[in-house]
């Protein structure tokens, strides 16, 4: 009986350290999915948090960056790190708009059209995005922003009557309902599919960065772009808090502190590609124009139309938001 007891003991002790280890090993590598080429600013901004966190957190996490959807595709992403199938990931935010309208917010035309605004209207709805990560059981690391949303078209775009019946791309609920407004039918494309359905006539137009444009060669199937400047979106990566909440102390501050110079880096990279990215497709032949007056005109009364009917979805929360937002501009 005492051998019996002893081998017993001599297993559980065995059992328990094989199981601590194996914990450990699953802290150390944390799989990244992100839903863009390696091509884009995102995707660089994300391997260099990923490397920061690696290089400081003395080898007790590394970050592997899945880029392009190889690991997870853009919808499912952030089901899968609420879920914990992977414990971190990045998203466009506004394709998360049904879930809370604070996510909607990112895609509203005409309330934040330059970086400046953009800044304060992020400083503005942060308290409310991170809260609504948080019922999700998510932590906000870190965001980056696109260049302003310009307009892609086949056609010179003088006014609204120039879109009418156009079959507009859209890429979340917000961008579906300014299409609708815009008097053009909305079609959910992936950016992946955008060449193909302009080839085949599947869309005619479409509301996207310069940078977006660049990274998808869209001289060879568009001809015009014209610099609306609708709004200035963003990307957020995030991670499981559960995960978040199992490594130590000092590991979560190389994370926090990584995703802080993440989230400068991506701003300053939005400013500096809007320029270049803008001048890059007019040098390789698409038409680069300024918007009309009347065009200008036509679009700001649609954006204070979502305005209006986003702050009556939102709430006290969202009116508050807006008030911040406003009050510093």
């Amino acid at each position: 009986m005492k051998r019996f007891a002893k081998q017993a003991a001599v297993l559980l002790t065995s059992m328990l350290t094989l199981g601590a280890t194996s914990n450990v090993l699953a802290e150390k590598r944390w799989d990244m999915p992100t839903p863009y080429g390696d091509g884009t600013h995102q995707t660089q901004v994300a391997r260099s948090f990923a490397e920061e966190v690696t290089a400081k957190s003395n080898g007790k996490l590394t970050i592997n960056i899945h880029s392009g959807g190889s690991l997870i595709k853009h919808p499912e992403i952030h089901r899968a790190v609420k879920s914990r199938q992977v414990p971190i990931g990045e998203v466009f935010i506004g394709r998360l708009g049904n879930l809370n309208p604070i996510f909607k917010l990112d895609n509203i035309p005409f309330l934040a059209t330059d970086f400046d605004s953009a800044e304060q209207l992020y400083k503005a709805s942060k308290p409310e995005l991170t809260k609504a990560l948080a019922k999700e059981n998510l932590i906000l690391l870190y965001t980056s922003p696109w260049p302003a949303q310009d307009l892609y078209s086949n056609k010179d775009v003088k006014s609204l009557a120039d879109l009418k019946g156009l079959k507009m791309r859209s890429y979340s609920p917000t961008t579906s309902r300014l299409a609708d407004l815009m008097g053009t039918t909305p079609v959910n494309i992936p950016f992946s599919d955008v060449a193909q359905a302009f080839t085949t006539n599947a869309i005619d137009a479409m509301i996207t960065s310069p940078s977006t444009g660049v990274n998808g060669q869209s001289w060879d199937y568009i001809s015009n772009f014209t610099t609306i400047h609708a709004w200035i979106p963003k990307n957020m990566v995030f991670a499981n808090k559960r995960m978040f909440d199992r490594l130590d102390a000092e590991t979560q501050q190389v994370i926090l502190t990584a995703a802080a110079n993440a989230e400068k880096k991506g701003w300053a990279l939005g400013r500096k590609l809007a320029v270049e990215h803008t001048n890059k497709l007019a040098e390789n032949g698409m038409k680069v124009s300024e918007p009309s007056d009347q065009l200008i005109t036509e679009l700001e009364e649609i954006g204070s139309t979502m305005v209006n009917e986003w702050v009556a979805e939102a709430g006290e929360s969202g009116r508050t938001v807006l008030k911040n937002y406003l009050e510093k501009m």
